[in-house]
């Protein structure tokens, strides 16, 4: 049996749901996880979603920022969220399904323009919510299990991960601290990175392309700030890794694209 999940950071679901439904139609992911929804829960258009084909959608969002939702085709056995830095700005979701795999949602702190934790507080907080996710998965229960993270973790650690890395290494996302604090996650939960485990390191590799310089995407400025993480109990699982590049060419689109991948379960 193959589950298909999906990760994108959708920067706002109510604007973008004749998008959602596009890419849904198309990719149909068994679950998807969503970022940057910018929606408070009483006005979250569960509706919408259910109409999709989705059997189960949790969601955790606040008006204007943030926000997370998982999207299930079928019943789960349970759901959670987990509050980051003693701070509840709706940054992660998590789902057990019947087969006992765990999907946890992230979407990270972008951590604002200055790479100085004691000069900019947003910086500091993506400083200290890594290193809180880092010490989560180091514990011997979560790297024993069947585990998927996934989600908008704002950081692009490889020098191919982005356009130009000696031009970038200065900017929040590329820098080697935040580079370093990747690296220590994967390797606290000796976890697999899905897209590189498809596509080689030395190839680029991008699922965000910025709003500020309009041709970004045409010139192919892009970094990859969106990630598929897995515990190495699922490596013979891993069948098919996909980054949905054409829906950053819709009209109005997220700046951030769908991340897909297939696991025999």
């Amino acid at each position: 049996m193959s589950l298909r999940i999906a990760t994108w950071n959708i920067n706002s679901i109510r604007q973008r749901l004749g998008h959602l439904k596009d890419f849904t139609d198309s990719h149909g992911p068994d679950v998807l996880c969503l970022q940057e929804t910018k929606v408070q829960d009483s006005e979250f258009p569960l509706s919408d979603l259910e109409s999709m084909g989705y059997e189960e959608v949790f969601f955790h969002g606040q008006k204007s920022y943030n926000g997370v939702a998982i999207l299930c085709k079928k019943a789960v056995q349970s759901h959670q969220k987990i509050v980051w830095c003693n701070k509840d700005d709706r940054r992660h979701l998590s789902v057990t399904l019947n087969n006992g795999l765990e999907v946890h949602n992230f979407y990270v702190p972008s951590g604002g323009p200055i790479p100085d934790p004691e000069q900019n507080d947003k910086f500091a907080h993506k400083i200290q919510f890594l290193k809180e996710m880092a010490k989560w998965v180091k514990n011997p229960d979560i790297k024993d299990k069947k585990l998927i993270l996934v989600g908008d973790l704002n950081v692009a650690p490889l020098e191919k991960d982005v356009w130009n890395h000696k031009k970038l290494l200065k900017s929040v996302g590329h820098t080697p601290l935040e580079s370093d604090l990747m690296a220590g996650l994967r390797q606290s939960g000796d976890l697999i990175d899905v897209g590189r485990h498809f596509v080689p390191d030395d190839q680029p590799l991008y699922s965000w392309w910025g709003y500020r310089y309009k041709p970004s995407f045409e010139k192919d400025y892009g970094w990859r700030l969106d990630h598929i993480l897995a515990t190495q109990s699922l490596k013979p699982a891993l069948k098919k890794f996909e980054i949905v590049r054409h829906t950053r060419g819709w009209e109005k689109p997220s700046d951030h694209v769908p991340n897909v991948v297939d696991i025999d379960v």
